[in-house]
């Protein structure tokens, strides 16, 4: 009897690796993709002050300083409203970004220059975001319903997952995204794929910090267009995740009044 009990937990490992191998690749990329989800939960609403700089091909640069406020949701997807303080062409413009985990998001722009208040629309979504690297629907806040999963490989604590958008008006055909398992589950780098299937753009987050000690946040990302040799370099400050928003600050009437 006591024999036997020392295979117990041999049995016991040997079950585990084969339930893991037995996994599809489907089924592991989801199961990242939700604990990645789960491990950013409840940190509420937050404010954050960010530098923009956009590069062309020919390396010349231009700065853009920004305010961006999300309010996270649980039944839905978060929301999220971009202001830009200057310099003085841009100043005033805005975006409002609800987030849906089912179905195309809802996005408007706020013109100062008229001061007229527009709807994005899906077919447009793909479109570059104030003349950055950066899509409309890359403001879009990181929902597991919004895609397709296949696990790729593993590197120690960094997973590859592919993901392919069940949008059909999306840009991409599909994302390559790393999480680093070790810290939360973290984003590490986004590879994005055209229309075409082609490497469109790759996002490198870095300058990781950890808020509330469950909260990672990183202070640079960097996104490059391998197409058009073009650059965006964002550089956040500090987030506040104690200001107290609320569903009221993102609507029309609070994007209006953000950018006046």
């Amino acid at each position: 009897m006591k024999k036997s009990r020392i295979f117990v937990p041999i049995i016991a490992s040997v079950l585990a690796v084969a339930t893991t191998n037995a996994q599809s690749a489907e089924e592991r990329g989801l199961q990242i993709a939700k604990a990645a989800e789960k491990a950013d939960e409840g940190f509420g609403s937050s404010i954050v002050e960010l530098k923009m700089t956009l590069k062309n091909k020919n390396g010349q640069t231009s700065e853009r300083f920004l305010t961006t406020r999300t309010l996270e949701l649980t039944e839905d997807g978060d929301k999220s409203l971009i202001v830009f303080e200057s310099p003085k062409d841009v100043k005033g413009t805005a975006t409002l970004t609800f987030t849906h985990k089912v179905g195309a998001d809802d996005q408007w722009l706020y013109l100062p220059s008229i001061k007229r208040v527009k709807r994005i629309s899906s077919n447009n979504k793909s479109g570059p975001f104030v003349g950055s690297e950066f899509a409309y629907e890359d403001l879009s806040s990181q929902e597991v319903e919004k895609y397709a999963y296949k696990f790729l490989k593993e590197d120690g604590d960094l997973l590859v997952v592919e993901q392919d958008p069940v949008d059909p008006k999306s840009g991409y055909t599909r994302r390559v995204v790393t999480y680093n398992k070790g810290k939360g589950y973290r984003l590490e780098k986004i590879e994005f794929y055209d229309r075409k299937n082609a490497l469109l753009k790759t996002l490198v987050y870095s300058d990781y910090k950890l808020y509330k000690n469950k909260f990672w946040r990183a202070a640079t990302f960097n996104m490059v267009n391998h197409q058009s040799n073009k650059e965006t370099l964002l550089k956040f400050g500090e987030y506040n995740f104690g200001a107290e928003l609320a569903e009221e600050d993102f609507t029309e009437v609070a994007l209006k009044r953000a950018g006046s």
